[in-house]
């Protein structure tokens, strides 16, 4: 009897450590599921350009160029990773459209292709004086007096001396109507096992509203690390880079996307060298690889930071934020962000 119970014993602690093990080992969650790629601009239905143009060329069709390249090269480095495209041929998509593709298809990151330009520069070249007579006084002291008025030939020339990369996100300060986003599109951002993992929300309760503002607070952070890895890239290939920039007006799908999202400017369509270079295979094949790289040092960067549900952190009320896994794992980020 006694041996038997021994053997028992024996298989439930073998069971309990292989079950242990398996835990252990189980791989993290995927970071980033779904890509949203959006090619800038696009011709309109009576057919004219959008985007900016250049000597020869237009922003529209570098754009999608560049999308192609980009969803090719980002497919077949990142083969698990879905990507979606918002605009797939020429024509144009609605700026609030783009935004509702994205959250419908539950992106985890969202990277918009634009092309800069500069505005021409304005000249003002005197060629003479034209003459106005007027009169002053009255009667006998009344005078003819002949005035001078100088003259102004007014053009513009292009503005060919910017040159470079900038990449854009959201304002980080900023956070009222990206909160509103998250909130609005709450339904879009749930996954299949939503109530499992993140509990019964109501997205009108003082708890969802925080969760929101935490979100938005992370998808700032997340935005700006890939913001500075795109420009990182380009800086190592020698392009010169401006650098990650933040804008709090005028740019609807940094503003309207429910995720970490970016607006990367390839390159001055103004600029003779540079309008060359977005219109090469080569120039547009090595922005791909550039964002590609980036993307790929983002999502390592987001393993490396991965936080297991059960991690104890400070809640919203009283019951802790067991309810609240999501919630938790943001908190737990910010607060280890905070020491670092």
């Amino acid at each position: 009897m006694l041996k038997k119970t021994l053997l028992i014993l024996c298989g439930i602690s073998s069971i309990t450590l292989f079950t242990s093990f398996l835990k252990k080992t189980e791989p993290p969650q995927q970071p980033v599921r779904t890509i949203i790629i959006d090619a800038g601009h696009g011709i309109q239905p009576n057919g004219g350009y959008n985007g900016a143009k250049g000597s020869y060329s237009y922003e529209d069709d570098i754009c999608l160029a560049v999308e192609k390249k980009l969803v090719a090269e980002i497919s077949n480095e990142l083969p698990n990773i879905k990507i979606v495209e918002t605009r797939k041929d020429k024509y144009i998509v609605d700026l609030k459209e783009r935004a509702n593709i994205a959250n419908q298809n539950r992106g985890d990151l969202f990277i918009s292709i634009h092309v800069n330009a500069m505005p021409p520069i304005q000249h003002r070249e005197f060629v003479g004086y034209r003459s106005e007579v007027y009169y002053t006084g009255k009667g006998k002291h009344k005078k003819r007096v002949v005035k001078k008025i100088p003259q102004y030939h007014y053009y513009e020339t292009p503005n060919t001396s910017e040159k470079g990369t900038q990449t854009y996100i959201w304002g980080a300060h900023k956070s009222e109507d990206k909160e509103v986003a998250v909130r609005e599109n709450a339904p879009m951002l749930a996954e299949d096992d939503y109530q499992q993992k993140y509990g019964d929300i109501d997205p009108n309760s003082p708890e969802f509203t925080a969760l929101s503002l935490l979100k938005t607070q992370q998808f700032a952070k997340r935005s700006a690390t890939l913001a500075g890895m795109v420009e990182e890239q380009f800086a190592k290939v020698g392009r010169i880079s401006g650098g990650p920039h933040q804008r709090q007006v005028g740019i609807w799908v940094l503003q309207a996307t429910a995720m970490p999202s970016i607006l990367v400017e390839t390159g001055f369509i103004t600029n003779p060298q540079e309008e060359d270079y977005l219109n090469s295979p080569s120039g547009q094949q090595e922005i791909a690889d550039c964002i590609t790289n980036a993307v790929k040092n983002y999502i390592a960067w987001l393993e490396k930071r991965q936080i297991s549900s059960g991690s104890q952190t400070t809640g919203l009320n009283s019951t802790g934020n067991n309810a609240y896994p999501f919630l938790q794992a943001i908190e737990a980020d910010e607060h280890k962000s905070a020491r670092k």
